[in-house]
């Protein structure tokens, strides 16, 4: 059986998370790109659209609940280091609930709310096209 993002490309989805101009990352633990900071995502589900498992994850990782979403931007990750490859659609959203917090402490233990001219490195490839998309 083939494994997503590593045998075959991966379908991947991320939502940036903006309030009052800042955006929430979290620091990544695992594979891919262990220890940058990253918007939260994940894969998508067989049958499951990317937008409703953008904000699934965004929920799962965050605590947060989470309204309307709009698309972002697309981007691609190949990361030869560490043999992925993954295709995401990013989506964007100010319309939520709650405060975050950690909630999966072996995958990302640490976030916080970064002004788009002071982020902190490294910065994922994902992240990093969601901020190029924010920019423009």
């Amino acid at each position: 059986m083939s494994i997503p993002g590593i045998d075959v490309p991966g379908l991947g989805c991320g939502l940036a998370i903006l309030r009052e101009g800042k955006l929430l990352l979290y620091r990544r633990l695992r594979a891919p790109e262990a220890g940058a900071w990253n918007i939260v995502g994940g894969k998508v589900d067989h049958m499951e659209r990317a937008l409703d498992s953008a904000r699934r994850e965004a929920e799962e990782e965050s605590g947060l609940t989470i309204g309307a979403v709009d698309f972002l931007c697309v981007s691609e990750q190949i990361i030869v280091e560490e043999r992925q490859h993954w295709l995401s659609l990013i989506y964007v959203t100010e319309d939520f609930s709650g405060e975050p917090r950690v909630m999966e402490p072996e995958k990302l233990p640490e976030f916080g709310w970064f002004a788009l001219d002071a982020l902190p490195e490294p910065l994922s490839r994902f992240a990093s096209d969601a901020v190029a998309a924010l920019r423009r």
